[in-house]
């Protein structure tokens, strides 16, 4: 059985913060994720990709943001169960809870903290009969390290953000990139339209629209794929085929916890706290909803704040924690180490 104050369930970016600010109380934390490394989305799905609104950070790469906030919690050492989903719950005569993933893995904590971003993750396939004999063969849904498609041949199908974006980044690296799409119209950012339309006109980018991919060429790994434009059908040799429709969100077994849902979301009271229906059990992140919620990470970062003060006060009723700023109160660790406040800042508040 692993104890802790706060289990944390989900360790991306949301997740991983928590455990900063927990940290700040005094109380630690430990994170199941599914996952087998920490960082959810940002790590799984799109490491090398740019984010523009993180506070301070013009721009910063998933992967990093990820990295830098591991640093951040490094004195506060958290607990990970990877590659573990959190499979059911059970609350104690004591109040505290009992979580088990689907490996068998027990975890008690008085307060349990969802921050499993839009829960489990399922690509989103086109409808080729045997596409699945390819996946790993040169079929993939996701782009994860882009060095993987160094000179290979690339064909992309989609019309969103993901393709557009990939497909402009994979000029640099590929040996030729094909973005085919049903429509004429692209779903994604103009800019990224009109860039992706620059390099087809410099011949960076093979164009086929309206088309689509509907059969996959090879013996054992793909060598080519089978495009149907208007009447015209065509095999076009390559070496990955990359669609890139989204992915579909599901929360998992967490839906039949008792938790109150709308549109697969956990329904939490931003009023004070962003608590559950029940007593104990909070979701932040993605995988809330309240009136004017925004899913952006920045906003992960608050609910998790305020949901460490509430865990604090649900932990310790009878004490009064007097919040102090880390300008102030530095950073103290649980492995001994001390971030100090700037003493001329000490002795001006003193």
């Amino acid at each position: 059985m692993i104890k802790t104050d706060i289990l944390i369930i989900g360790a991306g970016p949301t997740g991983l913060f928590t455990v900063f600010e927990a940290g700040l109380l005094k109380l630690r934390c430990h994170l199941i994720d599914a996952l087998p490394q920490p960082g959810g989305q940002c790590s799984e799905i799109y490491p090398k990709k740019p984010i523009y609104d993180i506070p301070a950070f013009p721009e910063i790469l998933a992967g990093e943001l990820v990295d830098n906030l591991m640093k951040q919690i490094e004195p506060f050492q958290p607990g990970f169960t990877l590659g573990e989903r959190a499979e059911t719950i059970e609350k104690q005569e004591d109040g505290s809870f009992i979580v088990t993933t689907n490996k068998g893995t027990q975890h008690q904590a008085p307060i349990v903290a969802i921050a499993g971003g839009l829960g489990s993750f399922e690509p989103r396939k086109p409808p080729i009969s045997n596409i699945s004999e390819y996946e790993e063969k040169g079929v993939e849904y996701i782009i994860r390290d882009p060095e993987f498609y160094r000179n290979k041949k690339v064909v992309i199908a989609g019309g969103g953000d993901s393709a557009l974006d990939w497909s402009i980044f994979l000029t640099n690296v590929a040996s030729s990139v094909t973005l085919i799409h049903r429509r004429n119209e692209f779903r994604g950012a103009l800019d990224s339209v009109e860039k992706v339309q620059e390099l087809k006109n410099e011949g960076k980018i093979t164009l086929i629209t309206p088309a689509e991919v509907i059969g996959i060429l090879g013996d054992e790994n793909l060598e080519g794929v089978t495009v149907r434009q208007g009447e015209d059908t065509f095999d076009l040799e390559c070496d990955h085929f990359v669609p890139l429709f989204g992915l579909a969100p599901k929360l998992g077994p967490i839906a039949d916890w008792g938790l109150e849902i709308e549109k697969n979301a956990i329904k939490v009271d931003n009023t004070l706290d962003y608590q559950t229906n029940i007593p104990g059990i909070y979701a932040i992140g993605d995988v809330n909803t309240y009136p004017g919620k925004l899913k952006l990470i920045l906003c992960g970062f608050h609910e998790a704040t305020l949901m460490c003060q509430s865990a604090y006060q649900r932990i310790f009723p009878d004490k009064r924690y007097v919040m102090k700023y880390t300008t102030v109160g530095g950073v103290q660790g649980f492995d001994g180490s001390k971030k100090e406040a700037p003493k001329a800042v000490v002795k001006a508040i003193e």
